[in-house]
């Protein structure tokens, strides 16, 4: 005798069906940064990786703006499919506090895929100013407060806050400069606009190694494998002193839940080819590939986390 099948049963086939057959086009990537950025990095290293496994493309698009909300919202109100995802940072996590009337909730608008990667960030300083690490660096602060600006992005971004950290632990003053993204910012310091920088390490690392910039520490609370003779800078004069960042994958809420599980699946399989691991490690970041389960926490605990240090710093966004 045959038993009828429930519609519980259908249902849980007819899911297991699309996630065995997606993706059945290409699958577009939303980088809520401009090019050439460590979030445009990390995306363009995963898709390449994620198109090989699964069979189609997935393109970058870069939609800059707003410290990451203008691609976010794109993402936020598309269709739950699978077919377009979002590449996030820590910002993900701070602009909820930086920008209360954002037009999506990170919490309820997006369902967490994997944590793709965690990074150091890392302190630079132009050749021309006279210090080597981190203690000669709040020597000369305190010589001259107020008259050291640094940069690292964006108000209230995460290299900014890390600077805001080391000057309430310094006891210095160092100023802030913004800029639009991390690229500008950058050619600033390169051409001596700004001495000092807090950076992702993925975009600045070939800079370092040609010299072009020295680098005092890294904000990490252990030393990266890609840069082993570069000193944290708790351990090279400012202890205690600890910053980390991430990038993730989120989807729109509501995106099948076994779509979600077999991408965390293939970027946790990316995350340990050789190539992954060579192309991320070399430049300062751990590559990761975690449940969704996980990735959702690191968020809320983040999201926390920044929001105690951003109202402590003051910082606002116009």
């Amino acid at each position: 005798m045959k038993h009828p099948v429930t519609g519980v049963s259908l249902l849980l086939c007819c899911a297991n069906a699309i996630a065995q057959s997606y993706p059945s086009k290409p699958v577009r990537i939303v980088v809520p940064f401009p090019p050439a950025g460590a979030v445009d990095i990390v995306g363009r290293t995963l898709g390449e990786r994620l198109a090989l496994s699964m069979g189609q493309q997935f393109v970058v698009d870069n939609r800059a703006g707003a410290g990451g909300i203008v691609g976010s919202e794109i993402v936020a109100h598309a269709a739950p499919d699978g077919y377009t995802l979002l590449a996030v940072s820590s910002a993900h996590a701070t602009n909820p506090t930086l920008f209360p009337k954002i037009p999506y909730n990170t919490e309820r608008d997006f369902a967490p895929v994997s944590l793709v990667a965690s990074s150091s960030y890392i302190l630079v300083a132009h050749p021309s100013v006279p210090v080597r690490n981190v203690r000669e660096l709040i020597a000369l602060a305190k010589a001259r407060p107020g008259q050291l600006n640094y940069s690292g992005g964006s108000i209230a971004s995460l290299p900014h806050l890390s600077g805001e950290l080391f000057n309430l632990l310094a006891g210095i003053k160092m100023i802030y400069v913004p800029y639009k993204g991390s690229a500008q910012v950058t050619t600033a310091v390169l051409g001596g606009e700004v001495p000092l920088m807090f950076s992702n390490m993925l975009a600045i690392m070939p800079f370092v190694q040609s010299g072009r910039f020295r680098a005092l520490g890294v904000t990490g609370f252990k030393r990266v494998p890609g840069a082993p003779e570069v000193p944290t800078i708790a351990e090279s004069g400012l202890p205690g002193y600890e910053v980390a960042g991430w990038y993730g994958l989120v989807a729109p809420a509501g995106t099948p839940a076994d779509i979600i599980t077999r991408l965390s699946t293939q970027i946790a399989a990316a995350m340990r080819t050789p190539e992954v691991v060579k192309r991320y490690s070399s430049e300062g970041a751990d590559p990761v590939g975690s449940t969704p389960e996980a990735f959702a926490e690191v968020i809320t605990r983040d999201t926390a986390k920044w929001a105690k240090v951003i109202k402590a710093s003051g910082a606002k966004v116009d």
